[in-house]
């Protein structure tokens, strides 16, 4: 068995991981990525509409800063999130936006002079300054006081992903792909390392580093109908939750799109909207302005996709083969506009639904799309639970996000916390020496090889994996998706005590030998359904509706019981996670308020709590001012 040594090992190669890789690589540190695809398919390369930073170079985002950014962020969240980390994004994104570009990344860029947009179906008329041709422009995306999301056409991610892999290469990091993490080494107290499985041989190796950061994306595809790519299954999550030692942040915070298109679920950006695209019924009319009068279709996506769910409830539905739809329309926005700004959803537009954007409308509806939840970590992304573990990007719950994500602050996530946490795991490598314990080691080793032999040989059963997968993807699509209600969540933690057990008694028609789809998918299942669980025994017990969490029975966002954050542990033995809770914020910047668009009643929080948390910035005063 071959046996690898770093300073750092980063499973998961898309940009956070490989921009926490750059940080250490640069500050003189031998780093290693692995990835189970090349990483330049990492699910980041599929992100189309960009990323938000506050840089105020175009007309419509003239004026704009990191204090509005900041109060965006934290009402997107719905109040939900770390405010002192959404102040280290907003903060840092323009700087990291500038660097990028130096890197190499063709920004598109602002073009002086008079030209037109597109809002609510209307044209209006806007003027770019001289003195700002050639910065960085950006455009309009949902919840946002600003245009701010800097943007390549709509192929933002595959751009930034190609430029961030060039560094890597040049900064001379190892990037493995075909290599999967199905275990990490510890001891209880520190992580070493990961076993680590070849996918191409099936062979078993050890990755060992003095820090471990988990940057594998979300785990969208425990959901049947999701944006997400097939490699974003929930493995980086497993591998730490599985420990016993490690929380599940917010899990059920999950986020659902407004556009994945009918019926394959794949997504069309935000950036049709911000560009001036409109959601239509059955009548080909507009309803988003009916619902949100001021932000219409660029509200938040927790509220797009509840006005479209509701819309379709009052039968205004699209009816089809393959369920309820709404329309997109961008046809008004011109083939110009289309062939260069979108030509990502142009291409997915013919090849998968066999229309022509310019003429005709796209079949849309809500679908699952990112996970706020996540590896639970402090504001310097060390994960609670083990010393020298770290996540980053969408497998973190760094917790910028709180219960709803703005569209463009994900993707600027990725290489914005990437390079803070980066810097701090520099900081940590700097000072910190260890020794390898061989025995937690060779234990590991063999824990893994003999689950893989009982697998293979069926020792524990013979049920079809693929069978007990669906059972758990359709028990969250019943009861976790964008409405929830006391009964159906009831019905789902039932529904997924029995898939549990059927996890545990999977069995391969396969022999499991060499590059073997089959055993990966076995080997992750049970992890899996814990991840589902924890989902919806989080949001069972979460009494209120508060961003994408939506309960029925309890409309209201209550700030009085439930300004927390939800921490889900699974012991050791268990069948049920331990639920924990802890403060929201350690203090605010802006005091929870109303977001100004989604409606609800709020149960305000204690004003004595509230008050010895809030502190002075430019924002409290903002605030203090509506």
């Amino acid at each position: 068995m071959q046996t690898f040594y770093s300073d750092l090992l980063v499973i998961g190669a898309g940009l956070s991981g490989e921009r926490v890789a750059c940080e250490a690589a640069q500050n003189g540190f031998k780093a290693t990525c692995l990835s189970i695809v090349p990483a330049r398919r990492s699910h980041s390369s599929a992100a189309q509409g960009g990323m938000q930073a506050a840089l105020g170079n175009c007309a419509k985002g003239e004026g704009d800063n990191s204090d509005v950014h900041f109060i965006d962020t934290v009402k997107g969240s719905d109040w939900g999130c770390d405010q002192e980390v959404a102040r280290l994004f907003a903060d840092a994104a323009p700087i990291e936006m500038r660097r990028l570009a130096a890197w190499g990344v063709p920004w598109n860029r602002v073009v002086p002079g008079q030209s037109f947009y597109f809002k609510g179906g209307e044209k209006f008329e806007k003027y770019e300054k001289e003195e700002n041709e050639g910065l960085i422009t950006a455009r309009s995306f949902g919840g946002t006081a600003k245009w701010r999301t800097c943007y390549t056409s709509d192929g933002t991610g595959h751009a930034v992903m190609c430029t961030m892999d060039n560094r890597c290469a040049q900064l001379g990091i190892d990037v493995f792909d075909k290599k999967e993490a199905i275990s990490l080494i510890h001891d209880g107290d520190k992580c070493m390392g990961a076993v680590v499985r070849d996918l191409r041989n099936g062979q078993l190796e050890v990755h060992l580093a003095k820090a471990t950061a988990i940057c594998t994306g979300g785990f969208g595809r425990i959901y049947k109908a999701t944006t997400n790519a097939v490699i974003c299954d929930g493995a980086g999550h497993i591998l730490a939750h599985e420990t016993g030692l490690v929380p599940i942040g917010n899990p059920e915070s999950i986020q659902f799109h407004p556009t994945g298109i009918v019926p394959t679920d794949i997504l069309v950006t935000e950036g049709c909207r911000g560009d001036g695209g409109t959601l239509l019924d059955v009548n080909e009319e507009r309803f988003m302005h009916i619902y949100e009068p001021e932000k219409a279709e660029l509200a938040s996506r927790d509220v797009v996709s509840r006005r479209m769910t509701e819309h379709m409830r009052a039968g205004k539905g699209v009816k089809s083969p393959y369920g309820e739809h709404l329309w997109l329309d961008i046809r008004h926005l011109g083939d110009k506009h289309i062939s260069t700004k979108l030509r990502e959803v142009d291409e997915i537009c013919h090849h998968f639904l066999g229309i022509d954007p310019r003429t005709q409308l796209i079949p849309v509806r809500p679908t699952q799309h990112y996970t706020m939840a996540g590896i639970r970590t402090n504001k310097d992304g060390a994960v609670y639970g083990l010393k020298g573990l770290y996540s980053a990007g969408e497998a973190a719950c760094w917790d910028m996000h709180g219960f709803n994500r703005l569209g463009g602050n994900s993707l600027a996530e990725t290489v914005v916390a990437g390079g803070i946490i980066g810097a701090k795991i520099v900081e940590f490598l700097k000072g910190y020496e260890t020794t390898f314990d061989t025995k937690s080691i060779n234990a590991e080793v063999k824990r893994q090889e003999e689950r893989i032999h009982d697998v293979t040989h069926g020792r524990n059963g013979k049920l079809n994996v693929y069978e007990v997968r669906n059972e758990m993807q359709e028990a969250l699509m019943k009861g976790c998706f964008v409405f929830r209600n006391k009964e159906g969540l009831e019905e789902c933690v039932e529904t997924l005590h029995g898939t549990m057990e059927k996890a545990r008694k999977v069995g391969l028609v396969s022999d499991g030998v060499g590059a073997n789809h089959e055993l990966a998918a076995a080997m992750k299942l049970e992890g899996q359904v814990r991840l589902a669980m924890c989902i919806a025994q989080a949001a069972l017990m979460r009494t209120e509706s508060r961003g994408s969490h939506n309960r029925e029975d309890f409309p209201e966002r209550n700030d009085a019981e439930w300004l927390n954050r939800t921490l889900a542990y699974w012991p050791e033995g268990a069948d049920m996670p331990d639920l924990q809770y802890e403060d929201t914020t350690p203090l605010f910047e802006l005091p929870p308020g109303d977001r100004g668009y989604g409606g609800g009643k709020i149960i305000p929080a204690d004003e004595k709590y509230v008050t010895e948390r809030t502190v002075k910035s430019p924002v409290t005063e903002i605030g203090k001012k509506k």
